[in-house]
């Protein structure tokens, strides 16, 4: 049987208990028990994700997301959808810079099949994996890309700021989806690979949450995933470290068929699991999460400059985290004087920092948030493999609302005042094709009648 010890709760942790086990192969596998409704969940993280990619090969871990869902040695075509929903589970997979995972939510007395498909997958998915598999799931990640990124407006603004922010090089510089030319460039080779490089259960964390007997799921794990080899060809991620400060302001500006002008910008934030981090995403809350937030005040409803305004935060550990900034203007307002209004508002912020009523409303919605992900089985498997993947230690998952808790004021003032500054971000500006058309035509007419005047 696989080695493990039981966590005991913690402060700050409601009463949420976990246990760690590891088997002889090297899968880490984390358990929880709640029998609050008779349900469990399953997550599967690996440890690959876009960061692990090179130049030419990008978007083969999304890729692989989808050819995991194509059959394997004892389940062929759709039968792991086909399987799940029949015995009224759910199910998906997302890719993410650094992650791949996959989950599903399944009535108690069907958990042994979730695990047991999971385990199929993962020691017998090449047996299935043919030219056939690989072109049909190549044209799905295509045609994802069209209807998400290319062909909606603004939809290309997280590959152009994530390109800006990082440095050509940088493991972060492009974005999961990968590029049409890289999609098709992959070939099945390049596909068997990446799978016998990264599905391997030493590369892997797996949770199972909710109404189960620990001694009978880990029995279940043992038998259908402790015969699978682990594989040690995995090279560590390119280092993703960048200096604290951009050092300038990095500016693209796009015209497009776009509803609006729009400004768009990423801060060069603190590393995920840092306590500067936690403190970076309760600023960001102040500022622009929700109609209380300072920018909504300030652009929406006094200036009604903007018809919407966001501070949002992109949470990374293998590379500074990003604070992504989204402001859609109001009708004929120009982009400069948006720009404008929220250095002013930052440079504020930064001087005088939160109101003792700003951090209550910021850190009780933090709070919330938080607490909505772990009471549900299968935000909490989620959360317990994304700390045992990124920090090695599942058990903080746990505690993290407490950490939100325990960001003092001073310390949002003084990440603010260190961030979120003119010289750290990158900065995207959207203008509509119509109304550059429109210009454009203005300085057309006045340089014919120049022209015009000089013969």
């Amino acid at each position: 049987m696989p080695m493990g010890h039981t966590a005991t709760a913690h402060a700050g942790s409601g009463g949420l208990t976990a246990t760690e086990h590891r088997l002889a192969n090297g899968l880490r596998v984390v358990l929880s028990e709640d029998h609050l409704t008779p349900v469990a969940a399953v997550c599967l993280w690996y440890d690959v994700g876009s960061r692990h990619e090179v130049k030419g090969r990008t978007g083969l871990a999304h890729l692989f997301e989808h050819l995991m869902f194509q059959g394997s040695k004892n389940v062929s075509g759709n039968g792991h959808f086909e399987l799940v929903q029949g015995a009224g589970g759910s199910l998906n997979g997302t890719t993410s810079f650094e992650r791949t995972n996959y989950f599903e939510t399944m009535p108690t007395h069907q958990l042994e099949l979730a695990l047991w498909l999971e385990a199929d997958r993962m020691g017998s998915l090449l047996a299935a994996l043919d030219d056939e598999s690989m072109e049909n799931q190549r044209d799905v990640v295509k045609n994802e890309r069209r209807q998400r990124y290319d062909n909606v407006p603004y939809g290309t603004a997280f590959e152009k700021l994530t390109a800006l922010a990082y440095p050509e090089g940088h493991p972060y510089h492009h974005t999961p989806i990968g590029s049409m030319a890289d999609l098709d460039a992959a070939s099945l080779e390049d596909a068997r690979a990446f799978f016998r490089t990264y599905y391997a259960p030493n590369n892997a964390v797996l949770s199972v949450v909710g109404d189960i007997d620990p001694e009978k799921t880990l029995a279940w794990v043992e038998k259908y995933f402790g015969t699978i080899p682990g594989h040690d060809g995995k090279q560590p991620p390119r280092d993703g470290s960048l200096p604290e400060i951009m050092g300038e302001q990095l500016r693209e500006e796009v015209v497009e068929e776009v509803p609006a002008r729009a400004l768009m910008a990423a801060y060069r934030l603190p590393h995920d699991g840092t306590r500067e981090c936690d403190a970076a995403d309760v600023a960001l809350t102040v500022l622009g999460s929700g109609e209380s937030s300072r920018l909504h005040n300030r652009l929406v409803r006094r200036d009604q400059s903007a018809v919407a305004a966001g501070f949002g935060m992109l949470r990374l550990a293998g590379a500074p985290s990003l604070g992504w900034l989204d402001v859609k203007t109001s009708s004929g307002v120009e982009v400069p004087a948006i720009e404008a209004a929220v250095d002013e508002e930052l440079a504020r912020f930064a001087a005088e920092g939160p109101t003792a009523e700003e951090m209550e409303r910021a850190q009780a919605q933090l709070e919330r948030e938080w607490l909505d992900r772990l009471s549900t089985v299968a935000g909490r498997a989620d959360e317990l493999c994304r700390f045992a993947v990124l920090f090695g230690d599942p058990q903080l998952a746990l505690t993290a609302v407490q950490r939100v808790l325990d960001v003092t004021a001073e310390e949002v003032q003084a990440v603010a005042a260190a961030r979120l500054r003119p010289d750290n971000r990158a900065v995207l500006v959207y203008e509509p094709l119509e109304a550059n058309a429109a210009d454009d035509t203005d300085e057309t007419d006045a340089s014919d009648e120049n022209e015009g005047a000089e013969q």
